[in-house]
């Protein structure tokens, strides 16, 4: 029997970063991460990006944004025209260069705006090959395991955070950080916990992703909660949100 070979291309977006993975049948080629520092141009993303959508011919392209220009909505919401004017409550908006997108959950029943700059956007599109786009809140979402507990889990990237409270089964918020220290991520958990009424010791903590190199926040998170767990760590080849 011919077995049909697939190449894959998994491509998440973060606040200064790119990491992309390419897979053939499910098998995992390679992974690499591109990072904006002081040293790189201003259009270092978009180099990477070019130089892999090149590099070979794919089958399929999966994209992820981690980029905080969301907003959370339950499901069924149906004024897709207001997204833009949803999103721009949380981060500045401009239309003229972002896509605005929309990524539902059935499993919770709510549902993600979100745009992506539209540079990125058309590039990939240019393709012409079968693209998917979604919300790493929403991919997040769909690989949680909940109790019936107040919950709070925590994706750690590099220079961010998303985070979803849960209490019995139902999402109460979603937030998506960007933050240059350990120590913010900790302040805006604690300071989130005390708005949404969530006690220190009856909240159960799941942390995934970059924890090795957010160890810091992950040791100081254990000085003052009870119930932690690290679900995930992100070793080579193995992307939390991408996997």
């Amino acid at each position: 029997m011919h077995q049909l070979t697939m190449n894959v291309l998994n491509l998440l977006f973060t606040k200064d970063g790119l990491i992309c993975q390419i897979t053939k049948n499910k098998n995992i080629l390679e992974e690499k991460s591109y990072f904006v520092t002081e040293e790189t141009s201003a259009d270092h993303i978009m180099e990477q990006l070019e130089e892999i959508l090149i590099r070979q011919r794919y089958d399929e392209i999966s994209v992820i944004s981690a980029l905080n220009h969301f907003t959370l909505m339950p499901e069924g919401f149906s004024e897709h025209e207001t997204g833009y004017d949803l999103i721009a409550f949380n981060a500045p908006v401009e239309k003229e260069n972002e896509e605005l997108m929309l990524s539902v959950n059935k499993k919770f029943r709510v549902q993600f705006y979100y745009t992506f700059p539209r540079n990125f956007y058309r590039k990939i599109k240019d393709l012409a090959i079968p693209v998917r786009f979604n919300f790493s809140g929403e991919k997040f979402l769909n690989t949680i395991h909940t109790k019936n507990n107040k919950e709070i889990h925590i994706n750690l990237y590099h220079n961010q955070c998303e985070f979803f409270a849960i209490d019995h089964k139902k999402v109460i918020l979603y937030n998506n950080l960007d933050v240059n220290s350990e120590v913010d991520f900790l302040y805006f958990i604690m300071f989130t916990l005390s708005k949404i009424g969530f006690g220190i010791n009856e909240t159960h903590f799941y942390v995934y992703g970059e924890t090795t190199e957010n160890e810091t926040f992950i040791s100081e998170l254990q000085k003052f909660v009870k119930n932690l767990k690290i679900v995930y760590d992100n070793v080579p080849k193995k992307n939390f949100i991408l996997n």
